[in-house]
């Protein structure tokens, strides 16, 4: 069975998950050990950084040549066009998704988990007691200071940019790229889950993130037609997290994430 290398809340490991699941192929996530757990990990690849994809003997990393891989050995359903132009459209959208919506993306998250005290203890476990939670929502905003916040207002902007200019794309079209689902599409819609969480559970997480998002992004009915189709496309395509089975890490529900260990 193919091996996932992951950490859970990971946008690029969410875009792996979301490839697989597009693909219908079985596979044991394994969740690694910030840290520690990453030695193993550059045992194994040769870097530090997940995702990691293990296919029996063969060893891949980046989320984009794991989909190339994938597409590669497995061909049923593609994620590339064969058109010229449209796979031209689709590795630069993929791209593109990659360097600018992904990164755009975390650093607003992070951005706002400093500036809304509200928002950054809806975040802690379902199991935190009320005393750390009232702790963490009475630390006051603005923490990162001014270089923080500057960052975390220019990728807000930029997003916003972005999100505008998705829902022109989709405006009079089903997918971003022709008129079935790419890599593009795929990648956009994995990337976008953190500024954004769909309200049905797909992330394995001690906290329900479900329909949680960044204040001024996900919840701005300029962008709805944006999230709506990203949600469709979700509920076609990716698996939902078993409520009954939560916490096993899989995405057939049979085995338990794994923390690496060092020998």
């Amino acid at each position: 069975m193919l091996e996932l290398y992951q950490f859970e809340l990971s946008q690029f490991s969410e875009k792996v998950r979301l490839i697989l699941d597009f693909k219908g192929l079985e596979y044991k996530k394994v969740e690694v050990t910030p840290g520690i757990g990453q030695l193993e990990v550059f045992k194994i690849s040769g870097q530090r950084q997940v995702p990691v994809l293990k296919d029996g003997d063969t060893v891949i990393s980046d989320s984009t040549e794991i989909a190339m891989y994938l597409d590669r050995k497995y061909p049923e359903k593609p994620l590339i066009p064969t058109d010229a132009v449209a796979r031209g459209q689709c590795l630069l959208m993929e791209e593109w998704a990659d360097e600018s919506l992904g990164l755009k993306g975390r650093k607003t998250f992070l951005g706002a988990l400093n500036q809304y005290q509200n928002f950054r203890t809806s975040f802690l476990p379902s199991d935190t007691p009320d005393l750390l939670k009232n702790i963490v929502g009475s630390i006051p905003g603005d923490i990162l200071g001014a270089i923080g916040n500057d960052m975390y207002k220019d990728a807000q902007r930029g997003l916003k940019q972005d999100l505008e200019a998705l829902c022109l794309i989709l405006q009079n079209q089903p997918y971003l790229v022709g008129d079935e689902p790419t890599l593009a599409d795929l990648t956009v819609a994995a990337l976008s889950t953190i500024i954004k969480f769909p309200e049905v559970a797909y992330y394995d997480l001690p906290m329900d993130v479900t329909g949680k998002g960044i204040p001024g992004l996900a919840d701005n009915s300029a962008y709805e037609p944006f999230f709506e189709w990203r949600d469709r496309l979700y509920a076609q395509y990716r698996q939902p997290l078993d409520n009954s089975n939560r916490g096993n890490g899989s995405s057939n529900g049979d085995d338990k994430p794994t923390s690496i260990e060092i020998e």
